[in-house]
């Protein structure tokens, strides 16, 4: 297990930590965890190998913290487009638009979870959580149990098991194949697959 960082990231200079992600992302969705070192970080994101160090403490942090950045930033993405949207099934079909949206502008990012994340590691980890994230679309889904929209054959988490198992499913098969076409083209009628697995009626 790799030491803590000396400092929080919040004090790297934001420059730098910006290199370090571009590195970290442009490496790991290339090969898997164990074939890239950290030298090979700090070389082209051009710091010096102590700085990877006194910031992330060793590679899986180094990788967690990137994906953490990453993954936040579609979660401030759909705080931001979800607060306008009233109607329930108009706001869990944006929510798949936008994380295909943001695959879609970001494949590398798949690529990294697809080639370089080891989920038992991962798991341990606070950034797997996701809680802004995944709080997001549990508020969602209980919005629409309460109104009575989903179905309550199930618990919630298993609502958000499917909706996150066939959209993770659909983002890895469209890296592997290639990405022909873009993933908000499959939206619409991935979006009518899991509404009729989860709706009431």
């Amino acid at each position: 297990m790799s030491t803590a960082p000396e400092r929080p990231l919040d004090h790297i200079d934001p420059a730098t930590r910006r290199r370090i992600e571009n590195a970290v992302l442009n490496t790991f969705s290339d090969r898997e965890f164990h074939r890239v070192s950290l030298i090979e970080i700090a070389t082209k994101a051009q710091v010096s190998l102590q700085t990877i160090y006194k910031y992330y403490g060793g590679k899986d942090v180094l990788l967690f913290s990137s994906l953490d950045t990453w993954l936040g930033q579609l979660s401030n993405r759909m705080i931001d487009h979800l607060e306008a949207i009233e109607n329930f099934q108009d706001r869990l079909r944006k929510v798949l638009w936008l994380v295909f949206d943001y695959f879609d502008e970001n494949p590398k990012v798949a690529m990294v979870i697809m080639s370089s994340v080891y989920i038992n590691t991962w798991r341990k980890d606070d950034t797997f959580r996701q809680p802004e994230l995944f709080a997001l679309l549990m508020k969602v889904i209980n919005e629409g149990r309460e109104q009575g929209i989903l179905t309550d054959e199930v618990e919630e988490t298993a609502i958000l098991d499917l909706f996150i198992g066939v959209t993770s499913r659909t983002i890895s098969m469209w890296i592997l194949r290639g990405q022909q076409g873009r993933l908000t083209d499959k939206a619409a009628p991935t979006f009518n697959m899991i509404w009729r697995a989860i709706s009431r009626n």
